[in-house]
């Protein structure tokens, strides 16, 4: 798609981070194509992100991945005025939002938002799901460079406005999962970051904890959010859940896993 046609005033940047994203980057990208210019921050890819960025004329810049937070504080730091969309490499643009964010920083008066918070709607295994996964689901993602506020919680990151903001109503499409192996990659990575954070909030950790823990949350997604009403997708995605949850808490607890290795 190209980004002919895009309003020069204000300017507005759309940042992504890749890291070997090359699965969804191209519809990314893509959808950003009512943006001024495009900025990649890539963390030494080894497939064809670095390819499909060039390909859509972004602007890329090169780092050793050192967290998303760090990450992204290093994009926005080489971001020169105007506005600023993000999207993760695993979301789209709606065209809907697209036009909704064209149309609002063209009319863009004395007294206007600093930023806008933006729904985002998640699909899991065969459709989107409305129940199991948090809804409403909105991020703070459009906002003047400078008017954001970024904390991190385990892999997490979340952007928090500094100043006056509003809301869209067109939505991010997000497809944050390839295949139940992706899945349960990810939620490796994030039981870790998540046990790091609770053994630095000085949690203990213990089966029953994490058992109790685990079916609580299966209970919550599944039957008082009524994740039921999402079919398979929402009976396989609550156990998911359930099981990072266990995973989070049961790393709380200290084994040797057989050091020195000397038990004859």
């Amino acid at each position: 798609m190209s980004m002919q046609g895009a309003p020069s005033r204000p300017r507005l940047t759309g940042i992504v981070l890749t890291g070997n994203s090359q699965r969804l980057l191209d519809r990314c990208l893509a959808s950003l194509f009512f943006c001024s210019e495009i900025l990649v921050v890539d963390s030494l890819s080894a497939d064809d992100s670095l390819e499909i960025a060039r390909r859509h004329k972004a602007r890329i810049l090169s780092r050793p991945w050192s967290g998303i937070g760090e990450q992204f504080t290093f994009a926005l730091k080489h971001v020169d005025g105007g506005w600023i969309v993000i999207l993760d490499s695993d979301e789209v643009c709606s065209r809907a939002l697209a036009d909704e964010i064209t149309r609002t920083l063209a009319d863009e008066t004395g007294g206007a938002p600093d930023g806008y918070y933006i729904p985002r709607r998640s699909w899991y295994f065969d459709r989107f799901v409305k129940h199991a996964w948090r809804r409403p689901d909105t991020l703070y993602r459009l906002f003047r460079n400078g008017s954001v506020r970024i904390t991190m919680s385990g892999v997490h990151q979340t952007f928090h406005p500094v100043a006056s903001f509003g809301r869209m109503r067109g939505e991010i499409i997000h497809y944050p999962y390839a295949s139940f192996a992706n899945h349960l990659e990810k939620l490796n990575g994030y039981a870790q970051g998540g046990a790091a954070d609770l053994a630095a909030a000085g949690e203990r950790g213990g089966t029953m904890k994490a058992v109790g823990h685990a079916v609580w949350r299966f209970v919550r997604l599944y039957f008082l959010r009524r994740g039921f009403l999402d079919g398979r997708a929402g009976f396989i995605l609550a156990c998911h859940a359930s099981f990072y949850v266990f995973l989070k808490y049961i790393r709380l607890l200290d084994a040797s896993w057989g050091a020195p290795f000397d038990h004859e």
